[in-house]
């Protein structure tokens, strides 16, 4: 995958005092960027395709970098722990959906 990918767009759809609901549309082969949540958070994606995980762990100067392929399925939740440095990239000749919600409690 090259370097410069378009960004995701992203448009959050509530933000209480108990989540962050942010839709998530990726052209395609489009990224995040890499980032860190700080909370828990939870997957819903709104169509079905392949994503590209790339993560991040370790200690600074000693991070290991790792690509992952996962194949969703509209309408098929996972939930992801905070703290993971990662970039999401579509994978898809098509435009890829999913809701994220973040857990502030």
């Amino acid at each position: 995958m090259p370097h410069s990918r378009l960004k995701a767009q992203s448009r959050i759809q509530t933000d209480n005092d108990r989540v962050i609901v942010t839709e998530w549309r990726f052209a395609p082969f489009a990224e995040t960027g890499w980032h860190t949540h700080t909370m828990a958070y939870i997957v819903v994606p709104q169509t079905s395709g392949r994503l590209l995980l790339e993560t991040c762990r370790g200690e600074p100067g000693k991070e290991q970098e790792a690509e992952q392929f996962s194949e969703l399925t509209a309408g098929e939740s996972y939930y992801r722990p905070a703290g993971i440095r990662h970039n999401v990239v579509n994978a898809n000749e098509h435009e890829f959906v999913f809701i994220e919600i973040e857990l502030k409690s």
